[in-house]
């Protein structure tokens, strides 16, 4: 089991509680999204937490699997969709690497990139799913953008404090920067379609990214 699964379990209930810190910016993401999403689509997203966005979008394709390392976190989900009325999302437990097998024709991946100790391996996981031309869509904070500035040192000092605590994962954040993102995503075999900032702060980069 990967080491920050209990973590993510134990602040399940807490996480699901908690608004969405920037409604206008993920409404706007959200929208981007479903302009390239079709009726006919079968959709993997990983690390879905709670499922708030796969509920959101799976109207709008045929089949969602929203596939997340925590079974609280899923299990928050699952009931969602039920009261949702939602029925075409399929929940998996498992670390990316072990993401469900078989192509999709588009993998999603929110607020996760940052959080994972090898990137280019979870982007390799994302190709790996998806057939030529199909679509990669990811958001992420890209904390290396505000290097230098008090947020990045607040940021910086506070996360090992609180890794220390219990009170975050004990994988190490990632501070890279939109552009080091966006050239990971090209060497992992993508071409970038969009790209977006929402929330501007941060930034939180949105990227849509074509298989090549």
């Amino acid at each position: 089991m990967n080491t920050d699964a209990p973590f993510w379990d134990r602040i399940a209930a807490k996480y699901a509680k908690s608004p969405i810190r920037d409604e206008a910016a993920y409404q706007q993401s959200l929208a981007r999204s479903i302009s390239y999403l079709k009726p006919t689509d079968r959709v993997l997203e990983l690390g879905s937490g709670t499922g708030t966005t796969a509920i959101e979008l799976a109207g709008h394709v045929a089949e969602m699997t929203a596939s997340d390392l925590s079974q609280e976190m899923l299990e928050i989900g699952r009931a969602r969709a039920k009261t949702a009325g939602v029925s075409n999302i399929r929940f998996h437990q498992g670390s990316v690497s072990q993401a469900p097998e078989g192509e999709v024709d588009v993998v999603m991946a929110h607020n996760l990139l940052h959080l994972l100790p090898d990137l280019d391996a979870a982007l390799s996981v994302a190709a790996d799913r998806l057939p030529k031309g199909a679509l990669f869509i990811s958001k992420t904070p890209c904390l290396g953008e505000v290097r230098g500035s008090i947020k990045y040192w607040l940021i910086k000092t506070m996360i090992p404090l609180m890794r220390l605590i219990g009170k975050a994962p004990k994988s190490p954040v990632q501070f890279f920067d939109s552009g080091s993102l966006e050239a990971a995503i090209r060497a992992a075999g993508f071409d970038l379609v969009e790209t977006g900032n929402y929330p501007i702060s941060t930034p939180g980069r949105y990227i849509v990214a074509r298989r090549l």
